[in-house]
């Protein structure tokens, strides 16, 4: 019951656990004549041009569906008007709102609380600006996943060896893989020669993967005669016959699941939200505090509420973002370096 109750919490989580312990195909297992005629390729010559394009059409491109990204623009919104941010406009505005009550009962009202504002505001906007960029720079999801996909293929067609996009690969090719190459499909190895790669994108396995033809585990990440998608060849060569393609891949899965993960706070901005919410608390308490004094003090209205703004505009930390967003700056250039 407990196990159910959790999956259902969050099954996209259990999902991406549970398709590293257990996929759905049997690709491996079965015998390479069997998969031949179950994908109607020849052995020798591979797809005829004809099949290929049909298959294309069906199936669509070898390429992951990028995921959805935000609009730039919400991106900017979010660093100009989000968090901390939002705290230092509402303490802008306050102090222009204490300006204009000054001005309407003063003849040469006190610009202190002009100057505050236009400061805090020009801050959010240097600092949003400055986060935005820093975000943007640092962001490159599209670009990793276009990384990830092989630009060419040597495939067999009609007995023929030819070099094709990888995008225009489909389930049933034969193509050929040497060391240094990206594996640019899900394939079932035909024949090899010290043929190893990189799984450690898969499976977390740091040491190159010997691949073989022979079947060694049901498991379609441990057996040895299926190499996988995106994953790099770091030695030898091998042969082998397309199962999957795009989406469809065990990378292609794995992307869509993890897509749909919800992200987390991260502790940095878990703490400063935390602060937010108990600096905007105590300057509200104080401010309406300092009001109700100033009002039984005998002091006018008008008055009590520059006390009120002037306490809560005071407890605003406006150097918080400024350093926070220059410590976040520091922190990625050291990782990069």
């Amino acid at each position: 019951m407990a196990t159910e109750k959790k999956s259902k919490k969050n099954p996209k989580k259990d999902d991406l656990n549970e398709l590293k312990q257990e996929l759905d195909m049997d690709e491996h297992r079965i015998s390479l004549d069997e998969l031949y005629s179950r994908l109607s390729t020849d052995p020798q010559s591979g797809l005829t041009a004809e099949q290929a394009k049909t298959r294309l059409e069906r199936d669509g491109p070898n390429a992951l569906t990028p995921p959805k990204t935000t609009p730039e623009w919400v991106k900017f919104c979010k660093t100009l008007f989000g968090g901390f941010s939002l705290l230092l406009w509402i303490g802008a505005v306050l102090c222009f709102i204490a300006f204009s009550i000054e001005s309407g009962t003063h003849e040469d009202p006190p610009k202190d609380n002009l100057y505050l504002g236009i400061v805090l505001s020009v801050v959010v906007v240097v600092t949003g600006c400055f986060s935005y960029y820093q975000e943007s720079k640092s962001s490159r999801i599209m670009e990793s996943f276009k990384k990830m996909i092989p630009q060419t293929a040597l495939v067999i067609r009609g007995g023929v060896k030819i070099e094709t996009p990888a995008e225009a690969l489909v389930v049933g090719d034969l193509i050929d893989v040497k060391c240094g190459d990206r594996v640019p499909a899900d394939i079932r190895i035909i024949s090899a020669s010290s043929f190893k790669v990189d799984n450690s994108a898969l499976t977390g396995e740091s040491e190159p993967q010997s691949r073989t033809a022979e079947y060694t585990n049901e498991n379609p990440l441990e057996t040895k005669n299926l190499a996988f998608f995106s994953t790099n060849a770091v030695d030898g060569t091998c042969r082998g016959i397309v199962v999957s393609t795009g989406d469809r891949t065990v990378m292609g899965r794995i992307a869509n699941l993890a897509s749909g993960l919800q992200i987390g706070q991260t502790p940095i901005n878990k703490e400063i939200n935390h602060f937010i919410h108990l600096i905007t608390s105590v300057a509200v308490f104080l401010g309406v505090s300092f009001f109700v004094i100033a009002f039984i003090l005998g002091y006018h209205w008008l008055e009590a509420v520059i006390f009120l703004i002037g306490i809560i505009v005071a407890n605003v930390p406006e150097g918080l973002l400024a350093t926070v967003t220059d410590l976040n700056h520091y922190k990625s250039d050291q990782k990069v370096s």
